[in-house]
């Protein structure tokens, strides 16, 4: 069952770009969160939006935000894109599809493309927004900022 507006953040662990243990509970709670489910390195759309949110990743960390990529690459995989492409938020390799399921994030028509969907979780660990386009890869970011912004201002 898929995760939907409301519901909490499911925890999880997983390895990041450097092949450290990455546990989300250790900033659950603590930061607003944006996690990104993207269907593979290197690709066209996956890169222009990976290069999207490292464009704009002081203005998620000026609003006290995490930017957190998950896609099924390895931890190699994850460091050589972030190398190449200078990403300085977290990537993490979800190569048993457990955390993709666990959120419940649907593949394109055919199942054949693992699906781009973002969530943004706020400082109480629920799902606040929720942003599918496969297609779309550069609108993710500018519907977390607002989503983002809007979760800040409600705080203040």
């Amino acid at each position: 069952m898929a995760i939907a507006i409301g519901d909490k953040c499911p925890t999880f662990s997983l390895k990041d770009q450097n092949n450290t243990d990455f546990d989300i509970q250790s900033i659950l709670g603590q930061k607003v969160l944006v996690i990104y489910f993207y269907p593979k390195d290197d690709t066209p759309g996956c890169t222009a939006e990976a290069c999207s949110f490292r464009d704009s990743y002081e203005d998620f960390k000026d609003l006290g935000c995490e930017v957190i990529g998950i896609s099924s690459d390895s931890p190699q995989k994850h460091a050589e894109f972030a190398a190449k492409h200078r990403l300085s938020f977290t990537l993490l390799a979800d190569t048993e599809k457990s955390v993709r399921k666990a959120f419940g994030v649907p593949g394109n028509l055919f199942g054949l493309i693992p699906g781009r969907v973002t969530y943004i979780v706020d400082k109480k660990g629920i799902v606040r927004h929720i942003y599918n386009s496969l297609t779309n890869a550069a609108t993710h970011i500018d519907e977390s900022l607002k989503a983002v912004k809007l979760i800040c201002d409600e705080s203040n």
